[in-house]
C-alpha cells in the first residue's frame, strides 16, 4: 500500500486527515475467492488467510494489514483481530460505499492460529 495501486488506498485518500496512519509497512488483505458450498464457513475463511499471512510473513515484513469490505465482511472479520475504522466510505464515480478495516499483523495471525491475541 501507499503507492495508489489498491482500492483501500484510494478510499483512504477519501478520508483525508482522519485516515490512520500505522509505522512498518501496509499490505492490503484482497479478495478470497471460494466455491459457492463453501462460502458460509468461516473456517475456511480462517484458514485461507492463516495460510496466506503466514507465508507472506516468511517472505517479507508485514506489519499492518488493511481491507476495504462491505459492514457485514468488516464485522465477520473483527473475529479475526480487524477492527473497522470508517464506514459508508464512499468510492468515487460509483453507488459503492465500503468499510475500512485495520489488523495489526501479528495480532491477525495469533488469532487465526487460535493463539492468545495481545493489543498494541
Amino acid at each position: 500500500m501507499g503507492l495508489g495501486l489498491t482500492l483501500t488506498d484510494d478510499l483512504l485518500k477519501h478520508l483525508g486527515p482522519q485516515a490512520p496512519s500505522h509505522p512498518g509497512t501496509c499490505w492490503e488483505v484482497g479478495r478470497l475467492v471460494l466455491d459457492e458450498a463453501h462460502r458460509s464457513d468461516v473456517n475456511a475463511l480462517r484458514q485461507c488467510l492463516f495460510l496466506s499471512l503466514d507465508y507472506a510473513c516468511t517472505l517479507t515484513r508485514v506489519d499492518n494489514l488493511y481491507a476495504s469490505c462491505t459492514h457485514v465482511l468488516g464485522r465477520l472479520y473483527r473475529r479475526f483481530a480487524f477492527n473497522s475504522f470508517a464506514a459508508d466510505v464512499p468510492l468515487a464515480g460509483t453507488d459503492k460505499r465500503y468499510t475500512l478495516i485495520h489488523g495489526y499483523a501479528t495480532e491477525v495471525l495469533a488469532s487465526l492460529s487460535g493463539r492468545q491475541v495481545t493489543a498494541h
